[in-house]
C-alpha cells in the first residue's frame, strides 16, 4: 500500500510541485508602464532600467537579486521585479523566480501575487513590516499564512533594494535625522542685560550683506547686470538684519520692556512663539506685504519645514527699551503659529529672499540665510531621540516571535529536567504517564498546529548544502521555532541520541502516539509484526533517506518534491488543506497507526533515520538494564510498543523513542520479575529469621 501511494504521490507531485519557471522582466515592465515609449538597458550602480515616455522619465525598474540578494526559506532568494516612479512611489512588484518549497506545494502562486500587490501606491520612504502589531508609523502588510518567512524575506528584499535605488537616484535622503523632542521656554529665567551682551552671547543674531555679496549671488543669471553695484559701491551695506526669539524672557523683556512683553505673552496662544526682526537697508517686509499682507521676502526654515508670515502674524515695534541698541528703519514682531510645530530647541534659520526683476512679470531671486541656536540657559530641552537602528530581518523575526521563543524555552527546560530526574519520576507511574501525555498534547497543538514547528529531512539537506557552500546562520535563524527545535535535537542527540526528539518534540510522532493511546484505551485490537519482519522493515527509512540525499545532490527542488513521503507539511503546515493525494496519504498513515503504534516513525521516516545516525556519538546511556533482561525476562520487550528492545534485552537506541515505559517497569516491584523475585526472597528470609535475644 505504501509503495503504491508513494508512486502516486511522486507522479502527482511531479505535476503539482513544479519549480516555477523564471519570468522575463521586460514584458512585465511594459505591463506596469503601458505608456512607455522607451526602456533603457539595465545599467548603473545599482543596476536599474529607466523608463521613458518620449523624453520624460516616468519610472525606474530593478531586480532585487541585483541589489539585495537575500536567501529565503529554501536557501535561494526570491527574485522580484520592482518598479517605482520618480517620486519614490511603488508602481508594482512582480515575482520573477522562486524556489520556495512552501509555495511550490500546497499554496497557490496566485497568493504570492496578491501579497506583492500591497506595495502599489506605497512610498519607498515608508517603513513597511509584514504582520505583527501596529507600532508607531510602521505600515503593516498582510502576511501569507503558511509562508511567513518567505514573504518577510521578500519584504526585506523589496524595501532594501528600493531604498538603495532611491538613494542612488537622489529620491530620498541617505541618512535618517536625529529627532529632538519639543523643547519649552523657561518662563522664570531672566537677567537684566544690554544690547551688546545679548548680541555677544548669541541671544540676538545678525545677517549682514554688502552689495558685492549680493551681486556675486546673481552671477550667471539673467539678472546679473540688473541693479549691479559700481566698483565704489561694492563695499556698501545692502542689508543689515537682526533677529531673535523674543518670547524668551531675557530677550523679550530687555528689548520690548516689561509692559510690551506682558502684552505679547498674553497675545500668544499655547505652543505659539514670536521672533523680532530689526532691519536697515533692503526691506525685509517686501512689496507683497503692501499688496496683500504677505511677507514674501522672509521665511523661517527648521528641519524640512519652511514657513512665511501673513499680515495677521505681524505687529510693528515702535521702540526698543534696551540700552545700546542702534536705530532701525524697520522693526517687526512675527508670530509663529501652532500649526507650524516650531521647536525652540532645534536650530532654525532666518532666510532673506532678494529678488531682481528681469521683466514686467519675470524675476530672478536668490536667498541668504542666517542661523539661530536657542541658548541652553533659556530652554528646557528633553533628551534627543536617536533614530532606532534598523533591525535585521533575523532580529525582527525573533522580536516578533518572542512569545514562542519563551514558551518553547520553558518546554525545553522542562524536558531537560525530566531527563535528568527520570529515575525519580518513573517511580510514580500515574504521574509519569499523565505528564508525558500532557507534554505530547502541547507538542501537537502548540508546536505543531499553532507554530508549524515540524522538522523535516529537507532541513537536513538545506543545512548540508549551505555547509558545503557559503554557510550563513541567517538562513537558519529566520524561523526561531524551527531553529530552536533543531538546537534541541542537536543537544539531545549528542547527549542521549535520536530518541528524545522523536519521542517528545516531534509533532507528527506525538500525534501518532496520542491516537494510538486512545485506540488502546477503547480496546481496539493491536497487531505487531514478527521480530524477523520488524527488524528488516527498519531498513526502509534508511533507504528512503539515501534516495532523497542522492536526489538532493542533483536537485534540491526535486528532493523537496519526493520528501513529501513525510506527511508533516500536509498535517501541520497546511492542516490538510491541499490536494487529495497528500490528504489520503497522511490519513492512511494515521489510520495504520491506530492498530500499530508509530508505524510511520518506525519504518518510513527519513528524518528519524537521519537523526539516528548520531547514535554512535551519544555521551550518556541512562536507560537502566539488569542481567536478567532478555534472558530470561522479556517483560519490557513485550511492553515496548515500538519494539525497540531486542530479544536479548538490549535497547536499540537507534529505534528507541525514550518514552520511559521500560524504566517505569524497571523500578516497579509489582511488574519487574527480577524485583518480584528479590522481594519474595526478602519476605522468605524474614519468615525464617530467628529473633535475637539479649541474655545480658
Amino acid at each position: 500500500m505504501f509503495f503504491v501511494l508513494l508512486l502516486l504521490l511522486g507522479q502527482f507531485s511531479a505535476h503539482a510541485l513544479f519549480v516555477s519557471e523564471p519570468r522575463a522582466p521586460l514584458p512585465l515592465i511594459k505591463e506596469i508602464f503601458p505608456q512607455a515609449s522607451q526602456i533603457s538597458e539595465k545599467a548603473g550602480e545599482p543596476l536599474v532600467w529607466t523608463i521613458y515616455q518620449q523624453d520624460k522619465v516616468i519610472g525606474y525598474a530593478f531586480e532585487t537579486n541585483d541589489i539585495a540578494k537575500i536567501p529565503a526559506y529554501s536557501g535561494e532568494p526570491v527574485n522580484m521585479l520592482v518598479a517605482i516612479d520618480p517620486q519614490g512611489v511603488y508602481l508594482g512588484a512582480k515575482v520573477l523566480e522562486h524556489h520556495e518549497p512552501i509555495i511550490l506545494a500546497g499554496i497557490p502562486e496566485s497568493k504570492l501575487w496578491t501579497f506583492t500587490e500591497q506595495y502599489d501606491g506605497l512610498k519607498v520612504s515608508d517603513r513597511l513590516k509584514v504582520g505583527g502589531n501596529a507600532q508607531g508609523n510602521v505600515i503593516h502588510l498582510d502576511g501569507l499564512s503558511g509562508a511567513t518567512v518567505t514573504v518577510m524575506v521578500m519584504n526585506v528584499a523589496i524595501t532594501k533594494a528600493a531604498t538603495k535605488v532611491a538613494r542612488a537616484l537622489g529620491i530620498i535622503e541617505a541618512t535618517e535625522e536625529i529627532k529632538q523632542p519639543m523643547a519649552s521656554v523657561l518662563p522664570d529665567v531672566y537677567q537684566k542685560s544690554d544690547w551688546q551682551t545679548l548680541l555677544g552671547d548669541g541671544s540676538i543674531r545678525k545677517l549682514y550683506l554688502d552689495r558685492s555679496t549680493v551681486d556675486d549671488a546673481f552671477v550667471g543669471t539673467e539678472a546679473e547686470t540688473i541693479e549691479q553695484a559700481t566698483a565704489e559701491q561694492k563695499s556698501d551695506m545692502f542689508a543689515e538684519i537682526y533677529y531673535a526669539q523674543v518670547d524668551i524672557p531675557t530677550i523679550g523683556r530687555n528689548l520690548l520692556g516689561d509692559s510690551e512683553y506682558q502684552w505679547l505673552m498674553k497675545t500668544l496662544k499655547p505652543n505659539e512663539h514670536a521672533i523680532i526682526v530689526l532691519g536697515n537697508g533692503y526691506s525685509f517686509k517686501g512689496s507683497g506685504y503692501v499688496r496683500g499682507g504677505i511677507f514674501d521676502r522672509i521665511q523661517i526654515l527648521q528641519n524640512e519645514s519652511a514657513f512665511a508670515f501673513r499680515d495677521l502674524d505681524h505687529n510693528r515695534v515702535t521702540d526698543l527699551y534696551i540700552e545700546g541698541a542702534p536705530r532701525f528703519k524697520e522693526m517687526s514682531l512675527f508670530i509663529i503659529r501652532e500649526h507650524h510645530e516650531f521647536n525652540p530647541g532645534v536650530d532654525w534659520q532666518f532666510e532673506l529672499l532678494v529678488r531682481r526683476q528681469t521683466g514686467a512679470v519675470d524675476s530672478v531671486f536668490t536667498s541668504f540665510k542666517g542661523s539661530y541656536h536657542g541658548l541652553e540657559q533659556y530652554l528646557h530641552r528633553p533628551p534627543i531621540v536617536l533614530p532606532e537602528p534598523e533591525l535585521t530581518l533575523t532580529e525582527q523575526v525573533w522580536q516578533d516571535k518572542k512569545v514562542e521563543v519563551i514558551v518553547l524555552s520553558v518546554l525545553m527546560a522542562l524536558l531537560l529536567a525530566t531527563l535528568f530526574f527520570q529515575d525519580i519520576l518513573v517511580r510514580h507511574p500515574t504521574f509519569m504517564h499523565n505528564f508525558r501525555h500532557g507534554f505530547l498534547v502541547v507538542t501537537v497543538v502548540v508546536i505543531g498546529w499553532m507554530w508549524g514547528g515540524q522538522l523535516s529531512v529537507v532541513n537536513v539537506f538545506t543545512f548540508l548544502q549551505a555547509f558545503m557552500s557559503d554557510f550563513s546562520w541567517d538562513l537558519f535563524l529566520l524561523d526561531p521555532v524551527i531553529f530552536m527545535l533543531w538546537g534541541a535535537a542537536a543537544v539531545t542527540m549528542l547527549l542521549w541520541g535520536r530518541a528524545v526528539y522523536c519521542g517528545w518534540l516531534c509533532p507528527f510522532g506525538a500525534l501518532q502516539e496520542l491516537i494510538n493511546v486512545f485506540a488502546r484505551y477503547i480496546k481496539i485490537p493491536q497487531f505487531e509484526l514478527p521480530w524477523a519482519v520488524h527488524e528488516r522493515l527498519w531498513a526502509i527509512k534508511y533507504l528512503i533517506l539515501l534516495g532523497l540525499f542522492a536526489l538532493s545532490l542533483d536537485s534540491l527542488a526535486l528532493a523537496e518534491q519526493f520528501a513529501e513521503v513525510e506527511p508533516f507539511k500536509t498535517t501541520f503546515l497546511l492542516k490538510f488543506d491541499r490536494e487529495w493525494p497528500f490528504i489520503i496519504y497522511a490519513l492512511a498513515l494515521l489510520t495504520i497507526n491506530i492498530f500499530n503504534r508509530k508505524f510511520f516513525c518506525r519504518y518510513l521516516c527519513p528524518l528519524g533515520a537521519a537523526l539516528s545516525t548520531s547514535n554512535s556519538v551519544r555521551l550518556f546511556s541512562w536507560l537502566r538494564r539488569r542481567p536478567e533482561c532478555g534472558q530470561p525476562c522479556k517483560t519490557c520487550a513485550k511492553e515496548c510498543e515500538i519494539q525497540a528492545i531486542n530479544p536479548d534485552g538490549e535497547i536499540n537506541m537507534r529505534e528507541c523513542h525514550y518514552c520511559l515505559d521500560c524504566q517505569v517497569t524497571y523500578f516497579n516491584e509489582e511488574k519487574c520479575p527480577p524485583l518480584k523475585k528479590l522481594a519474595r526472597k526478602k519476605a522468605k528470609y524474614k519468615e525464617t529469621e530467628i529473633a535475637a535475644v539479649n541474655v545480658a
